[in-house]
């Protein structure tokens, strides 16, 4: 399922990939920018396929982008090699293409924005991967310039 689109105006998913919880965002290349949906259950880093359909088709993304969780000193760990099937397991799926992005310090940044925007009440689980997953969105368009 190739896309039509024109590079530079496709729309792209991104995902914060986690063993129990994935996080969403949509983000516009044109745009430059991401905003943040929600999140997957996982299953041992299984996502609940029927949600993770859901929006694919209300999306309709160009492709997707999935976070890499690497060391700080950018060397691949067990969970590099979890988000990378998952990324494979979506591709295969869905037939869409799918990008990786350093998502080093996300989690943190996310956090930081969060409590920024609402207090410790604003920093739940799925606020924080579904910012993480906007970040990883906005740092790929960034990556691209």
């Amino acid at each position: 399922m190739a896309s039509k689109t024109a590079i530079g105006q496709r729309t792209l998913l991104g995902f914060d990939f986690g063993k129990k919880h994935i996080g969403v965002a949509i983000g516009q290349e044109l745009t430059g920018l991401a905003s943040p949906l929600g999140t997957i259950t996982a299953r041992d880093g299984i996502p609940d396929w029927v949600s993770m359909t859901k929006y694919i088709k209300e999306w309709q993304p160009d492709f997707v982008v999935v976070g890499l969780p690497l060391n700080m000193d950018g060397s691949e760990q067990q969970l590099t090699l979890d988000a990378k099937k998952f990324g494979n397991r979506v591709a295969g799926r869905f037939g869409l293409k799918v990008e990786f992005q350093d998502e080093r310090l996300t989690t943190a940044t996310a956090k930081e924005d969060l409590f920024a925007q609402g207090g410790y009440r604003n920093l739940k689980k799925d606020h924080i991967d579904a910012t993480s997953a906007k970040l990883i969105l906005e740092s790929y368009f960034e990556n691209q310039e």
